[in-house]
């Protein structure tokens, strides 16, 4: 298979595999995305989606948000992990906003990435799934792909997203991202994972990777 044809295969299979795509993380608009993604940092999107409820139920907008303090913020999102600095993050940005924005997302990167606690993984989740702008945010099961699937050296996530939007057409990426997240979490986990399941690694995988799963299975 030329690279090329692999890339057609990876887009085709996952199409097949997810016609409809689930949105990971709960939200109503660009706001609540926002703080979602925010709060997935080191957090399950489950846990995510169960504390988000509780947090919008307070302040589903940034001039309610602001009306709490960064304690309060912090008591509800605890159990999302790392609640001393995104609860900063999110009391803070929330004023900025309200400041600088009147109360709305700013539709850029540069913007975004300007807010406390928003990187440039936040950013590019919130521009494609909020504003439609075509970005590859890349997380742990995208990472984990690209580098089985001999697309990316897996060095680091910098480097998989530059290969990920070389290799792939740009109309492709706002899908595809999400695709491979749930392909990720499905058929390719890092725990778990049944490489008979796994059609698009058993197919183009890299020959380093997939001897390595059946070298381990022997030992098991």
């Amino acid at each position: 298979m030329t690279k090329q044809e692999k890339i057609e295969f990876v887009i085709n299979t996952l199409q097949i595999l997810y016609p409809e795509i689930p949105i990971p993380l709960n939200h109503k608009d660009p706001y609540t995305l926002l703080i979602a993604v925010l709060l997935s940092a080191q957090c399950t999107d489950v846990r995510v989606n169960q504390i988000t409820p509780i947090l919008f139920a307070k302040a589903d907008n940034p001039f309610d948000m602001v009306k709490l303090s960064i304690e309060e913020i912090q008591d509800i999102i605890r159990p999302c992990g790392l609640s001393p600095m995104k609860s900063k993050g999110i009391y803070h940005l929330s004023q900025i906003l309200i400041d600088k924005y009147n109360g709305e997302v700013p539709q850029s990167f540069e913007g975004l990435e300007e807010l406390p606690a928003v990187g440039h993984k936040t950013a590019s989740v919130v521009m494609s799934q909020a504003f439609g702008v075509p970005a590859f945010p890349v997380d742990t099961h995208i990472h984990r792909l690209m580098y089985r699937w001999n697309l990316s050296n897996g060095k680091n996530v910098v480097q998989t997203e530059k290969d990920a939007k070389r290799l792939f057409p740009e109309s492709t990426w706002n899908d595809l991202h999400l695709q491979m997240i749930w392909y990720g979490r499905e058929y390719s986990p890092a725990r778990g994972w049944d490489l008979e399941k796994d059609i698009i690694t058993a197919t183009i995988g890299r020959k380093s990777v997939i001897q390595d799963y059946y070298k381990n299975k022997k030992t098991k």
